[in-house]
């Protein structure tokens, strides 16, 4: 052994002295000169390019120009994003981090802009290093939750958690391989689970792909961990673009695969199977016995599957897909033209429609009805590559329903039934205990439309672009045909003559032609939630009321103001000014205009939009002077909250405060502080106050929708901790009314925010609730009471709300008696909600 107490024969070296640069000194002291000055004078571009020079000849000035440094970054991306100058704003950010490589903020903004951009993958891979660099960072914590329900959607918890779906694919997989499939292709791969099935159970070689970045290396790391990080080879590549021997050696004996939705169709499972059959599999075995043991053929799990339809009643699918109401908030809505949601399968239909939603029916608020029977809409065979390639091409099939029940034709519900083999299948249906959805086909007659028993409901049923498209066409009714779509109605509803006179059927088919264009300009797609809210009569007639008492009192306090307009309306100084700063389509600034000497500006930005309130300003005799579009005079968003001109203030400024899916808008607090200053005397934000209310429960449901629950491995396999790294605390887009769960306290009030008064404001909050009944507190839910003014207020809980809930989720729910105290910690941090909840000295995070 060395003798470690020896001195070393030789002393240490000096260390040699930088080589005085009298002229590179001199470079970076004018160079940060001039990044100070620019800085002062606004010109971020110059002093960026400044700031980068320094800090590449002298690393020295790190630690004295970073947060200056940071800064500038930040201005100069905000200028560069206004002006679509992208490429060159991610250039700035790459820049930045090659000289900050462990800058927790500028990682945490540069993932923030990538978000915006729709490159979710990237931006939650900055959001992660920024939170190991500082775990505590609460702006890359809530921004890396919010991408996280983006990324790893909540399905993949459930179906992790839906043991049955599991053992089921394990068993054919299982089956097959003993049958001689020995070289597996898994195909969308998600957390390599399939994948991992094959090999245990014997298979020599086996392949997976995914798409996803974050899913690709989430299975890299699972298959790892379990093991098989040698015999499992993934490829983060689209299943479309392999091909052998680049990708794999040979062709496989065994395709498995989940690319399945609601829809069965939308994920691209044919268009991959078709790619599959023709690239990637061996040929299929033909005749009797299919499954038998042949390792020279291909096949498919699943081989194949049934769809299944019915039409339904649903008052909450309605009120999401198409006007319900005749009159908003004291507007006639006859002006309005057709409205309706994105979700269609009409023939005019674009890249921004859908042809199908997702629903669990057993939640929805206010159940369903069936009106018919479900009927067999369409069955394919996932190991027969003619039938696949033939799916699109297939003739229309029309159906017809035998009506059941009376009640409103509002969509039709589909599931399905996948045949994994012949002995194991999964089914899809409403009454079954599943992880999946149904797909939802709503019915957008612009009239209500009631079936009758005796009636008949003829559905076509077709497979376009590889979707799966079905559509309500029309009602048989004692042997006449009544059809659904005005467009594609006749004089009296039932079957045209045909028209022996040419030049009468050209002329009739020129008029159809205009009637058509006619409609189409009155025509206006609203997205789901928008439609929502637009039926939410509660909600408009509380801000016409609150409105209303506002413009009173202000007209009381100048009398002036009760003057009769003028031509020189617009440049009277007796004008109130509201501004409606909401989310996409709102009535409210008409609602506002409707009082008389109000100018509303409203911050829809949609054309379309703007005609429909037009249209329905003139028809509600409200000026075309009295209402006009905000973000029509500003350069951008942004600018959204200022001066109405140079001389005035705003009346009053509504914000948008809650998101649809049950939680605060970020950056609330901090416009409702910029509003504040914008108010004239007298003047108020609407809302002025947000009261949140909550709730302790005890749900399995919401646990099994968060995390992948239990101490034993999936189906053997070690996936849990990997998974459970995307697990959010805040669980949103909740139907409170229809959860399964069991009330453990009353509600009460957790938190209030304040946009009137900034000095009633706080952070934390901490507040005593008493349990009611004994069991384990899994959850709080929580909901909004929206203070329009002390007598007015709006309820995101309520029966006809737009609005979902969102619940706090404990990762290790908490035992309570009848009676026990509960201590709960609620922190507000720029707009996100946590709860944090305690029993005994005893904390249970949440945050």
């Amino acid at each position: 052994m060395p003798n470690t107490s020896a001195r070393p024969k030789h002393g240490r070296r000096a260390r040699r002295r930088r080589r005085v640069d009298p002229a590179r000194d001199q470079l970076v002291s004018s160079s940060l000169e001039s990044a100070q000055q620019c800085l002062l004078n606004q010109d971020y571009g110059t002093a960026f390019v400044h700031y980068l020079l320094v800090l590449n000849l002298a690393p020295v000035f790190k630690d004295f120009a970073q947060d200056s440094f940071r800064f500038t970054l930040f201005k100069w991306a905000e200028e560069l994003d206004s002006v679509g100058r992208i490429q060159e704003l991610f250039d700035c950010y790459e820049q930045a981090l090659e000289i900050f490589p462990a800058d927790e903020v500028i990682l945490n903004s540069m993932g923030e802009h990538l978000f915006r951009m729709g490159f979710r993958d990237e931006a939650a891979g900055h959001f992660h290093k920024a939170l190991k660099l500082k775990p505590d960072f609460p702006e890359a914590r809530e921004n890396f939750y919010r991408v996280a329900n983006w990324l790893v959607e909540r399905w993949h918890f459930l179906m992790l958690n839906d043991h049955g779906r599991n053992r089921k694919y394990q068993q054919a997989i299982q089956k097959a391989v003993q049958n001689g499939c020995k070289t597996i292709l898994d195909i969308g791969t998600g957390t390599g689970i399939l994948g991992m099935c094959a090999k245990k159970a014997g298979a020599a070689e086996v392949y997976a792909c995914e798409l996803s970045k974050t899913m690709y290396e989430l299975a890299c790391e699972v298959v790892a961990a379990n093991g098989m990080e040698g015999s499992i080879k993934i490829l983060h590549k689209k299943s479309l673009d392999m091909e052998v021997p680049t990708d794999i050696p040979n062709r496989v004996s065994l395709v498995v695969t989940e690319t399945v939705d609601a829809g069965l169709f939308g994920e691209g499972i044919i268009e991959s199977l078709i790619h599959a059959w023709h690239h990637l599999l061996l040929p299929p075995k033909r005749g009797q016995g299919k499954f038998g043991e042949d390792s020279a053929t291909g096949r498919v799990i699943p081989a194949g599957a049934a769809v299944f339809c019915m039409a339904v009643e649903c008052l909450e699918i309605r009120r999401h897909h198409r006007l319900c109401a005749a009159d908003v908030g004291g507007l006639s809505m006859a002006a309005a033209g057709e409205l309706r949601s994105p979700v269609s399968c009409s023939p005019e239909q674009d890249d921004s429609t859908e042809p199908y939603t997702t629903e669990r029916l057993s939640r929805l608020p206010g159940g369903y009805r069936a009106l018919t029977e479900p009927f067999t809409a369409l069955t394919i065979d996932f190991n027969n590559v003619q039938e696949l390639e033939g799916l699109t091409s297939r003739e229309v099939r029309e159906m017809r329903l035998p009506v059941t029940q009376e009640g409103e034709l509002d969509a039709l519900a589909v599931w399905f039934q996948l045949h994994l083999d012949e002995e194991n299948s999964l089914s899809t249906g409403p009454q079954e205990d599943t992880c999946w959805e149904q797909a939802i086909y709503p019915v957008h007659s612009a009239m209500s439309f009631v079936l009758k028993p005796l009636d008949e409901l003829i559905v076509e049923v077709s497979c376009r672009d590889a979707y799966l498209r079905l559509s309500c066409v029309a009602v048989l009714r004692d042997g006449h045909k009544i059809y659904l779509d005005k467009r594609m109605d006749f004089p009296n509803s039932f079957k045209p003559i045909p028209n022996p006179n040419p030049e009468v059927e050209l002329c009739s088919a020129l008029a159809c032609l205009q009637t058509s264009q006619s409609e189409s300009e009155d025509f206006c797609m609203l997205e789901c939630s928008e439609m929502a809210l637009l039926n939410n009569q509660d909600y408009h007639q509380s801000f016409c009321t609150a409105l209303t008492k506002l413009i009173s009192e202000l007209k009381v306090k100048n009398p002036n103001r009760n003057t009769v307009g003028t031509a020189s309306f617009a440049a009277d100084s007796s004008l109130l000014y509201v501004l409606d700063v909401s989310e996409g389509f709102s009535l409210l600034s008409l609602i506002a205009a409707r009082q008389g000497q109000v100018k509303a500006y409203s911050s829809v930005e949609k054309s379309k939009q703007q005609n429909v309130l037009r249209r329905l300003a003139r028809s509600n005799d409200v000026s075309e002077q009295h209402l006009e579009f905000w973000l029509n005079h500003t350069e951008d968003e942004q600018g959204m909250l200022q001066r109405p001109s140079r001389e005035k203030l705003w009346s009053a400024i509504i914000l948008d405060c809650v998101e649809t899916c049950g939680l605060v808008r970020q950056k609330l607090m901090e416009k409702a502080s910029l509003a504040r200053f914008l108010l004239e005397e007298g003047g108020r934000i609407f809302p002025e106050k947000i009261v949140v209310y909550g709730m302790l429960v005890e749900s399995d449901t919401l646990l099994l929708e968060s995390a992948v629950q239990g101490r034993e491995p999936t189906l053997g396999f070690n996936i849990a901790p990997f998974i459970n790294q995307f697990t959010v605390p805040v669980h949103v887009f909740l139907d409170f009314s229809t959860l399964e769960c069991r009330h453990l306290s009353d509600a009460l009030e957790l938190f209030v925010l304040d946009l009137m008064d900034v000095n009633k404001n706080y952070i934390e909050r901490e507040v005593k609730v008493q349990a009611t009944c004994g069991g384990r507190v899994t959850a709080v839910p929580f909901w909004y009471q929206i203070q329009l003014d002390p007598d007015v207020s709006v309820s995101t809980l309520s029966r006809n709300s737009h609005w979902k809930q969102a619940a706090a989720v404990l990762q290790d729910p908490l035992q309570v008696q009848a009676g026990d105290w509960i201590r709960l910690a609620v922190r507000l941090h720029k707009s996100t909600i946590s709860i944090s909840a305690h029993l005994d000295n005893a904390p249970v995070q949440m945050d």
